[in-house]
């Protein structure tokens, strides 16, 4: 089990776990929480691997292959029909195992773990966690085998929180490497526009609502800002498709080289 932050190396160790499967002539499954996980894994081993194929609800690719990169859920699902795939596999790697503390889809890790035969071997990717060693123990106890725990609290990559008010022309520093900048959230706070006029981001039950022009106009200037400080690559995250859309629309059409 490797317990680390972002960017400390994790997927190394899983890449050797599935060089060697493949030394032993074995197959190798790689599992993860999501679908786009899976599909940003599918792109990557198969520039590193000669066989990689995808299993997720919407697509099955290369079912035959030596590494198989699916959901939890999907492996879960195998696992109870008895495929015969499993009958060949020897390492099953799950990554962003801390999933498994998740109060509703946490019970697929634990049932596909139980489910699993004591033959595999397994590779667990975590980001840090509090209780890495119990749930070696755990795994030690439920296949009887040892399981080693590698954890790091390094963080390649720091870790700051910015706020930007809307309306405002900056950003703020608030916390950095776990620091608390009490004086830069004060002048954020400051700086916040009225309620009414920064538009409606969202209904009164937490919703996505419409989308104001000044929102967009927002986004624009906070992608401009952070572009400033050579803080890239830029995430702008929505929980709403439609805000995603226009959001994208919007950023598409602007020069972020010049001026």
């Amino acid at each position: 089990m490797v317990s680390a932050h972002t960017s400390a190396g994790k997927t190394v160790v899983a890449e050797y776990a599935i060089a060697k499967a493949l030394q032993e002539k074995q197959r190798v499954v790689y599992t993860t929480p999501i679908k786009a996980l899976s599909n940003q894994k599918y792109r990557e081993f198969s520039e590193e691997f000669p066989e990689v194929g995808l299993l997720t609800g919407d697509a099955t690719i290369n079912m035959n292959a030596s590494v198989l990169i699916m959901t939890t859920e999907i492996l879960q699902s195998m696992l109870y029909r008895g495929s015969s795939i499993m009958r060949e596999v020897g390492w099953v790697v799950f990554d962003e195992i801390h999933y498994m503390r998740d109060p509703e889809r946490g019970v697929v890790w634990e049932e596909t773990l139980v489910l699993l035969p004591d033959s595999v071997r397994y590779v667990f990717l975590s980001a840090t966690t509090p209780n890495a060693r119990q749930f070696a123990e755990w795994i030690a106890f439920l296949h009887d085998q040892p399981c080693h725990v590698v954890s790091s609290e390094a963080r390649p990559v720091p870790l700051r929180h910015y706020l930007y008010p809307l309306g405002s022309d900056g950003l703020y520093l608030v916390l950095d490497e776990g620091k608390y900048l009490e004086e830069n959230f004060r002048k954020a706070m400051r700086t916040l526009s009225k309620p009414g006029e920064i538009g409606t981001a969202s209904t009164s039950r937490g919703r996505p609502g419409p989308v104001s022009r000044k929102t967009e106009n927002n986004v624009v200037k906070m992608v401009r800002l952070v572009k400033q400080r050579n803080l890239e690559p830029i995430i702008v995250f929505s929980f709403s498709k439609k805000e995603c859309e226009i959001y994208a629309l919007q950023l598409a059409g602007c020069d972020f080289n010049t001026g």
